[in-house]
């Protein structure tokens, strides 16, 4: 935990209130952040660091942007790159850093980009468009790919697909994408975003419509990888709202810990995981002091959450306290116009 951290927030530019991207000086102990300096950024909807903490992506008009990361915490722009279709809303980066996954949810395309040693951004490694009809709903019609992971084992891509209420599953082999299988899900639940445990026994895919958590487990398999869902639990406890969106879930960094944000309800359910058998136990669901929670993150410490508030503008902060189940507020609100996403990293 030891170190200096920085957060990165991704903004929307078009109201003009924001350049883009925000970066803060990160207050571990007091469970803060302090603004030091904006970046130009056409709409920053979403960023992810390198696993080695050198580089940060994010998705802009033009495609998607890599920025080298230096030891005092500032960042400046390395390339630009073109995923040839519209615009991003997720992206995430294979641990050795070879590839960028760039989900689409205006046309339904996922795409792969390949990254070069310096970090900077390549060419097109590989892409497919889904195909198919969800319910009647425009949401949940055609296809809108809200998140593309590899799994741990890199052998496959997953990518979730709230428009059409499948993940699928995809053979990645040189550079190519061969779909293989398919996890079904409920009419209109809108599966939008997963995350899988380090030690790739489990998967966590969160319900943006359903609003649930659907955990399964995970093993390597010849053709296909073999998921079978042990346990379905509600992201809110009891749902206050027809509104509810569930909006993102993280780890502690020790993943005995497991959050999502809710808007709508406008809430953070902090569960307890299970080490051994994975399963979710739902600890509290609590207000965020703000209005629709697109994002959150967990400091170094696991002590401290930040809640980023894309309606309200707003970023909040609280200590947890994991004993009593309770958010306590720890410092005071920041204005940022409609955050939504962050990214902490450790600089040095």
């Amino acid at each position: 935990m030891k170190g200096v951290y920085m957060a990165y927030v991704g903004s929307y530019s078009y109201t003009g209130n924001a350049k883009g991207i925000t970066v803060y000086d990160v207050d571990v102990e007091n469970g803060t952040f302090k603004e030091r300096c904006e970046m130009e950024i056409d709409n920053s909807s979403y960023l992810v660091p390198a696993a080695n903490g050198k580089t940060l992506y994010s998705i802009a008009d033009e495609g998607v942007v890599s920025y080298r990361i230096h030891e005092n915490g500032s960042i400046t722009r390395l390339n630009t790159a073109n995923i040839r279709g519209m615009r991003g809303c997720q992206l995430s980066v294979e641990p050795e850093g070879k590839f960028l996954f760039v989900s689409g949810y205006h046309d339904g395309k996922a795409t792969v980009m390949n990254l070069n040693p310096d970090g900077t951004i390549g060419s097109i490694a590989a892409g497919v468009y889904h195909k198919g009809l969800g319910s009647v709903a425009e949401r949940t019609f055609r296809p809108h790919i809200s998140c593309t992971r590899m799994t741990p084992d890199r052998k496959f891509v997953m990518v979730a697909d709230l428009g059409v209420d499948q993940v699928k599953i995809y053979k990645f082999t040189d550079g190519h994408l061969v779909l293989v299988d398919a996890i079904p899900c409920d009419l209109e639940s809108a599966p939008r975003h997963f995350i899988f445990s380090s030690d790739r026994k489990f998967i966590y895919l969160m319900y943006e419509v359903k609003n649930v958590i659907d955990v399964y487990t995970y093993e390597t398999g010849k053709r296909s990888p073999k998921i079978e869902k042990i346990q379905t639990i509600p992201t809110t406890g009891k749902r206050l709202s027809q509104l509810t969106a569930a909006c993102a879930i993280r780890f502690s960094s020790d993943e005995k810990y497991l959050f999502c944000s809710n808007a709508g309800d406008d809430t953070v359910s902090i569960f307890k995981r299970d080490e051994n058998t994975g399963l979710l136990e739902l600890m509290c669901c609590l207000p965020v002091s703000g209005a629709y929670p697109k994002d959150i993150a967990i400091f170094p410490d696991d002590k401290h959450l930040a809640c980023f508030n894309h309606e309200s503008g707003t970023i909040t902060f609280f200590k947890v306290d994991y004993e009593k189940g309770l958010l306590i507020m720890s410092g005071k609100p920041l204005k940022v116009d409609e955050p939504n996403c962050c990214a902490i990293v450790k600089v040095r």
